[in-house]
């Protein structure tokens, strides 16, 4: 049987919600005016590095997306957080060793950073959760779980208090039908729950680069959420990818576009958020993350 080599991500790649779901969304209130953008976006948008054109094999080469505007993403049915939904959770599910739970925590961290909201690892679950009808053995024997199962019938039937997104993490490899090889990740926007692999992330990496994959994937993922469409204007963390190579090259940063647009609905403080992220960054030796932010800092003090 021909092997598939799947190029599309489902989770940070393809990533593509249905309109049909996001009808069913708590929805932000329309504005009847939409304001200028703060003096914050319009400093740091120097910083925003314009995509150049795609290369064969690129996401944008074969996906010809027209993105998303602010005022498309005020216009368009999104989460925002309420005082009954505002925890971010994460589901580790398998034996993790002693680095990958250390990896956990730190995305745990970051996100909590990233979206300014409080965001809580769940208790540990067993692989014995995934029954036999839902694995399989992988082209080059490792084991791998159906993600599909994981979201319906593992996820959907958690409700933790005041859950406002909820993404499992597993040590397993994820496959999402029988004729795929593998997949990174499955993801409902509607349910808004997600699982994610760690198996492939950390291939050829050491822990910093895995750590920066899974940051990227978590906040990419859990931005579209909240309502963020694949971004076409910079390199930024919510572009589409094809391939883990094209991954690693696209940033770790939200552009001063999608910033914007999470911001509307958060209302967080920027500056408090720029400080945290540069913290997370310089404490954890991310050099090109901290780069960033030191960038963007650099603009604001020039203004």
């Amino acid at each position: 049987m021909r092997k598939l080599l799947l190029v599309v991500f489902v989770i940070l790649c393809s990533c593509q919600s249905d309109k049909k779901e996001k009808a069913n969304l708590k929805i932000q209130s329309i504005p009847q005016k939409i304001l200028p953008p703060a003096p914050y976006f319009v400093d740091i948008k120097a910083n925003d590095v314009k995509l150049g054109k795609p290369a064969y094999g690129d996401w944008l080469f074969s996906h010809k997306e027209n993105g998303q505007s602010f005022e498309q993403f005020v216009r368009t049915k999104h989460v925002v957080p309420t005082k009954e939904e505002n925890i971010i959770y994460l589901q580790p599910i398998g034996k993790f060793n002693s680095m990958q739970i250390k990896q956990i925590e730190l995305v745990r961290q970051y996100l909590q950073i990233f979206f300014q909201l409080e965001t809580k690892v769940l208790e540990n679950v067993s692989n014995d959760i995934i029954p036999n009808h839902a694995r399989r053995i992988g082209d080059v024997g490792q084991e791998q779980f159906l993600a599909g199962y994981i979201l319906t019938d593992v996820l959907k039937e958690e409700n933790p208090n005041k859950r406002i997104a909820l993404m499992a993490i597993t040590e397993k490899d994820l496959y999402p039908k029988p004729e795929w090889n593998y997949v990174f990740g499955l993801a409902s926007y509607r349910d808004k729950i997600a699982v994610s692999s760690m198996y492939r992330m950390q291939k050829e990496a050491d822990f910093n680069l895995g750590l920066e994959r899974l940051l990227k994937i978590c906040s990419h993922e859990i931005g579209h959420m909240f309502g963020l469409h694949h971004c076409i204007e910079a390199s930024c963390v919510m572009n589409g990818t094809n391939s883990m190579i094209e991954t690693d090259s696209h940033s770790i940063r939200l552009c001063s576009l999608c910033q914007r647009k999470l911001n509307s609905g958060f209302n967080y403080d920027n500056l408090k958020r720029l400080k945290e992220l540069e913290a997370f960054f310089q404490k954890n030796n991310l050099d090109e993350g901290l780069a960033l932010m030191k960038k963007d800092f650099e603009k604001i003090k020039n203004k």
